[in-house]
């Protein structure tokens, strides 16, 4: 039996020959051609199966096509497609100079930055499922890929020569779609396999699949689309994401939404499957549409992309086929205040557009009739006043009932929460808050381990602590040192006069060695009232992750940002030492009743602690000259 499924599919090998030559509908021929030739096997006429049941969006309603439509054995696998489309060689934008801070975009370093997008790739939609496994990966990595499309005789060679490997065509389909390979050499690939296995698998046509999305050849994805629910009862995630994405860009838009709604009954769909729809009812001057699904994203309380936003404000754009229809449900009126509330979601939620999007916003705003909007980019001075209007933005200290809030929640999620005493121990952490209590409040706590640390020269620890109270203790300020026992034990780090001489011109706690400073240098800071300020280079990072909700995260970095002291370059026994500047201003989305101040980003090495230093700014004055 397998010599004559084997003569069968040789048989045939003339009708298939076209099809790793021709353009996109190529695809389709071969369909039709696998059809017409009744000497195949079933199982090699899959891409001829069809069911009048099938509907575009919907699901296959007899399932016991899955058995006879003719792809054995499916192998259903989920695949992550956040990648597609967003084509990753992107060019980095230079940075203007601006007065050095931790907290300044750019300052990490861009490798820590980049390795924090990655993950976010990553994890961004869960349910479009995995990668594939790493064996293919790594046996991509040696496969290489051809430059022209080949027949049956010389894909077998190429196999054969690299060991018959037993994930070749998987493999293959891969290294294509990372190379962005032509879609005619996948489609060669596409007859190999069916040539000689007589089947697809489910796995092979979902690479295809994004080979097709990846390089925009949406004509072909319509024929995988109409095969893939002929053959199959149902679509994974995967699947669907890379349909919406691809139909999202065509006439055939509203297929989009109906494989979004299908989707809705199995998962919730990602803001990437809601962006993609949006955008395409937008483009389509579908504005109703468009704010119902965005609805749906706040209410599933997802993220919405940036490009959902560009998308929105961009507005309608009607194409010929869409002129002449009903008038939106939605007036013009009803969507500015919508987009309006978008701004508002990104100041609530600490957000800052991307460069993109915020010409978009200002292009927006320009246009409305009537208002008299002007805007333009601008940076802000190191006390807070806009360089292009001359206001002031508002102030990066908290108000007292902020500054209370955030008190609680550190003091009850941070200083005891449960994983506190990790760190320390009960009866030191009580022995603690007696010590402040007796105490003036501080104008200053220092992080003694971790100032000190800021010296090249590990011989001189004790001098560099030294050397930043006595900057301290010359302004005039009451000094709390925290350190541990270990600092008084006299070595060629830590030398008694040096010590002595602290523990003269500050207050001085001293942990136990295996304790850590942070929950000592929060309590006190907080204790002592809004005025305090820390001196440390530690960014909080892990404490902040503690606090329970975005809203408090969002107080404790503002709180970090306007209270943090770190030290600007070396420290001397010779000079005076500096410390960064503490900024003024918060920097997030304000408005007021004629005009909108928005930070934003214009730069790709900004990590998540740090904040932009271009603002957008919009005003109802008249045109004003730009700095």
């Amino acid at each position: 039996m397998g010599s004559t499924l084997l003569l069968n599919v040789r048989t045939c090998q003339k009708t298939l020959k076209p099809f790793f030559h021709q353009g996109s509908s190529a695809f389709l021929t071969l369909k039709t051609s696998l059809c017409k030739s009744s000497q195949l096997p079933l199982s090699a006429r899959f891409l001829c199966t069809t069911d009048s049941n099938s509907y575009p969006g919907g699901r296959q309603a007899d399932r016991g096509n899955n058995r006879q439509g003719g792809v054995r054995n499916p192998t259903i696998r989920r695949r992550e497609e956040d990648s597609l489309g967003n084509a990753v060689n992107s060019t980095v934008r230079q940075r203007p100079s601006f007065p050095r801070s931790v907290f300044a975009a750019g300052t990490a370093k861009r490798q820590a930055t980049e390795l924090q997008r990655r993950k976010a790739v990553f994890q961004d939609e869960e349910q479009l499922g995995k990668l594939p496994k790493a064996r293919d990966a790594e046996g991509a990595e040696k496969l290489p890929p051809p430059d022209r499309p080949l027949s049956v005789a010389e894909w077998r060679e190429l196999k054969e020569s690299l060991g018959n490997q037993q994930r070749f065509d998987l493999q293959m389909m891969l290294v294509l779609y990372n190379t962005g390979a032509e879609l005619d050499i996948a489609k060669s690939l596409l007859t190999f396999v069916a040539m000689e296995t007589g089947t697809l698998s489910y796995e092979l046509l979902l690479r295809y699949l994004m080979v097709c999305v990846s390089g925009g050849h949406d004509a072909e994805v319509f024929d995988v689309y109409d095969i893939m629910r002929g053959s199959f009862s149902s679509l994974e995630t995967g699947a669907s994401s890379l349909f919406i994405k691809s139909f999202s860009r065509t006439a055939r838009w509203r297929e989009a939404l109906s494989i979004l709604h299908e989707l809705k009954k199995c998962i919730t769909p990602s803001s990437r499957n809601y962006g993609d729809v949006i955008a395409a009812a937008m483009l389509h001057g579908d504005k109703t549409t468009a704010w119902a699904l965005y609805g749906e994203i706040i209410g599933q309380r997802l993220s919405p992309r940036q490009e959902t936003w560009d998308a929105l404000f961009k507005g309608v754009r009607k194409t010929e086929e869409d002129q002449g229809k009903e008038a939106e449900v939605i007036s013009e009126s009803e969507h500015e205040e919508k987009l309006l509330e978008i701004l508002l979601y990104m100041r609530n939620n600490q957000i800052y557009p991307q460069l993109s999007l915020v010409s978009s916003i200002k292009t927006w705003f320009e246009s409305l009739p009537g208002q008299n909007w002007t805007g333009c980019f601008t940076s802000v001075t190191p006390k807070g006043v806009c360089r292009c209007c001359g206001s002031e933005l508002e102030s990066i200290q908290l108000t007292a009932e902020e500054y209370q809030q955030l008190k609680e929640r550190v003091m009850t999620d941070i200083i005891e929460g449960q994983d506190v005493f990790k760190k320390t121990t009960p009866q030191e952490l009580k022995r603690f808050k007696k010590f402040v209590k007796t105490k003036p409040p501080f104008d200053v706590v220092i992080d003694g381990l971790n100032i000190a640390n800021i010296s090249r020269n590990k011989k001189k620890l004790s001098e560099t602590l030294l050397a930043v109270v006595l900057e301290l203790k010359r302004r005039g300020l009451t000094i709390l040192v925290l350190g541990r026992k270990h600092m008084l034990k006299s070595s060629t780090s830590w030398t008694k006069y040096d010590m002595d001489l602290i523990q003269q011109k500050a207050h001085c706690f001293f942990t136990e060695n295996i304790s850590e400073d942070d929950p000592f240098l929060l309590y006190a800071t907080l204790h002592s009232g809004n005025h305090c300020q820390f001196a440390s280079k530690d960014l909080m990072r892990d404490h902040k992750a503690c606090l329970p909700d975005a809203a408090t995260r969002q107080l404790f970095f503002k709180w970090q940002r306007g209270h943090q002291l770190v030290v600007d370059g070396d420290v001397s026994a010779h000079t005076r030492v500096r410390f960064q500047t503490i900024s003024s201003y918060d920097t997030i989305v304000q408005t007021s009743a004629d005009s909108w101040h928005l930070p934003y980003d214009d730069t790709e090495d900004r990590s998540s602690y740090e904040v932009p230093q271009r603002w957008l700014c919009l005003t109802k004055k008249q045109k004003h000259t730009c700095s």
